[in-house]
This record gives C-alpha cells, structure tokens and sequence, in this order.
C-alpha cells in the first residue's frame, strides 16, 4: 500500500511539475517565458529557415500517457557523498585522462588542456529554484577544486546541460572559451559569457596547445521556453588532441550519426555516451538512447573505450536511480562487451584512457 502511495504521489507531483507549474508560468508571465534568442540563417539540410532538423524524423508522442499510465521507481533522497580527489591540473605527453563528474559533467584533459562538457553544479535542472528536477547528490567533484578550465563545450540549450548559475561560476572564476552549436551561443552572449564559438556540424575551431573542437550530428531538439523549440542547434562533439579525440555525444536519441562519425574521424580514442532517462520507450525512444542502444553506439563508433553518463543526478523519467547501469551492464554482456572497453566511473572518478 506503502508502495502504490509512493507511486500515485510521484506521478500526481510529476503532472503539477510537467503540466501544472508551465500553465500557472504562462499565465503570470506570458507565452514566451523563458524562451531565448533564437538562430537565423539561410536554409540548410538542418534548417528550415525556422527550425533545426535531425537526420531523420524525430517526433515524441505519448506525454499524457505516460503521466496517465507508468509508475515509475522512486529514487533515493538526496544524500551527501564524498567527492572525489582533486583532479591533476593539467595532464601532457600524449596522456588523455577523463573525470565523471555528474549527469553529462565530465572533466576531460590532453594537451595541458582542461575541458568542461555541459556543465551542472545547481542543485536543480529547472528555470526556476524552487521546482524542477534537482539533485540526488552533489557534484564528484567540488567545484573549488577545478583546476583550470580552457574550454566549455555545450551541447544543447536543455537546463541539464546548459546552466547559466555554473557558467556563469565558470566565467568568473577560470574565463573559458565556449562552444556551442548554431545558435545556442547567443544565450551565451547575451549574458556576457564570452568568448563564444558557435559551430554548425561539420565545423571547427582550434583551441590551444594543438587541440581543436569540431561539431558533429546529434538526435535531439532544443528549447528553453514555448516559443523556441527546435530554434537553436543540439550537437555531439569532436574533441581532438595529438593523440587521438574523444568524441562527446551529448544528449541524443540512437541515429546514423555514430557510424558517420566513425566513418569521418575514424575510431574515438574514448566516447562519452549517455545512458540514462530512457523509459518509457514510447516517448523517450526519439530523444535518448536507452542503456542496449548506448552499448551499440559503442560499437557502431568502433570505440576503443566509452564512460558511461547522463545517468544517476537527476530524476528525469521513470527508469529507476541504479538501473541505467544494472541494464547497461546486462547488454554489454549479451554484446560482448567487456567492462574494460565500456566504462562506468564512479561520480568524481578519473581514469587514464589507453
């Protein structure tokens, strides 16, 4: 009974969340609330002239169904966890090292080179402080142990991966350099967070020290607010040193996009891969990956390691807090792929890639 209260409380919270909080919003403020500048361009095979595209049709369905029908598993409260060790401030000589941090988080180093990817350190995911998906537990690393940071690369304007409270930490504190796809920069600019790159796919830019960040197909949308849905470009990443690249995947849906990668820059020295928020498939399938697609991500970019992300921070479906990684473990087996070629990382773990 216990358990059948936990789960009707949950869904009538998630409704409020999804359905009431955005129609008292519009109602006090507006339609456009929290909708951002939007990119215009000429027409492309990725722009319409109002919206971006994915390589192929991409359209979630079944949001009241899903709020009417699943159940979902409770995650744990939020719990304190121990940090992990600061990490080195630069690494060289042909060394590549990568830190889970949290959610989409992970410290990557080359070159004496040290990179963000869509960085997270509020407590929640939201345009608003006091709803909105928030944190389970705090970031792996603390964000006064940072050591230098170069560059951010962000992957879509989403608020678990776009959060203007730690950019803004960041700017202050180490004055990135930060790459964006089409469009997404403007926010960027507009809150004075500069330098900015914004990078169509295909596109590139040097950083220093021989690394270059290029950006490259994802399956995904955009969007802040109503009004600028799919109006700012998502994209995966190309993060290439002396020694190889890392390719950074973002947040995407399972598409061609990884055997093209593969096929354009050949295999990634490590690829980050999301592999959580998946359930339920009807409506999380065009969107992310699910933990058996993620393992074939794996394979499709002939990796020769992946990490694990986007799993374990937020609750942001109905898969429960561990499972992400108890069914990516199950189809790594039924792949054959071992746990020294996928990673999963503890939160604030770093480990030398190969």
């Amino acid at each position: 009974m216990r358990k059948r209260y936990a789960s009707v409380r949950r869904r009538l919270i998630q409704t409020m969340v999804f359905v009431g909080l955005p129609i008292l919003i519009l109602i006090s403020f507006g339609f456009c609330t929290f909708s951002v500048p939007v990119y215009t361009g000429p027409v492309t095979d990725r722009f319409d002239g109002t919206k971006f595209l994915n390589q192929i049709p991409t359209v979630q369905e079944g949001m009241l169904r899903m709020l009417r029908e699943e159940e979902g598993v409770s995650w744990h409260p939020y719990r304190e966890v121990t940090p992990g060790s600061m990490p080195e401030k630069q690494v060289q000589d042909g060394r590549l090292r990568v830190t889970f941090i949290n959610h989409a988080t992970i410290l990557i180093q080359m070159n004496g080179v040290n990179i963000l990817t869509d960085p997270i350190w509020s407590d929640r995911a939201s345009p608003v402080t006091f709803a909105g998906p928030r944190r389970v537990r705090p970031p792996g690393i603390r964000f006064a142990d940072l050591p230098p940071i170069h560059a951010v690369v962000i992957s879509h304007n989403h608020y678990d991966h776009l959060d203007l409270p730690t950019l803004h930490r960041l700017h202050e504190a180490h004055h990135p350099h930060f790459f964006t796809a089409l469009g997404t920069g403007l926010l960027l600019e507009e809150e004075g967070l500069t330098p900015v790159s914004q990078l169509d796919w295909g596109q590139s830019e040097a950083i220093q020290n021989g690394v270059q960040i290029r950006a490259a197909p994802s399956r995904h949308f955009s969007g802040r607010g109503l009004c600028d849905q799919r109006r700012t470009q998502w994209a995966s990443f190309v993060i290439k040193g002396d020694d190889g690249y890392v390719y950074f995947a973002g947040d995407t849906a399972y598409g061609p996009h990884f055997e093209q990668v593969r096929k354009t820059y050949g295999p990634p020295r490590v690829a980050l891969i999301p592999i959580g928020a998946y359930r339920p498939g009807y409506f999380m399938e065009p969107v992310h990956l699910n933990p058996a697609q993620s393992v074939q991500a794996h394979l499709d970019l002939e990796a020769n390691h992946s990490v694990a992300m986007h799993y374990g921070t937020f609750d942001l479906a109905y898969n429960g807090e561990e499972e992400p990684v108890e069914t990516l473990h199950a189809a790594m087996a039924d792949a054959d792929v071992s746990e020294d070629d996928f990673w999963v990382l503890d939160f604030g773990e770093g480990r030398d890639v190969p």
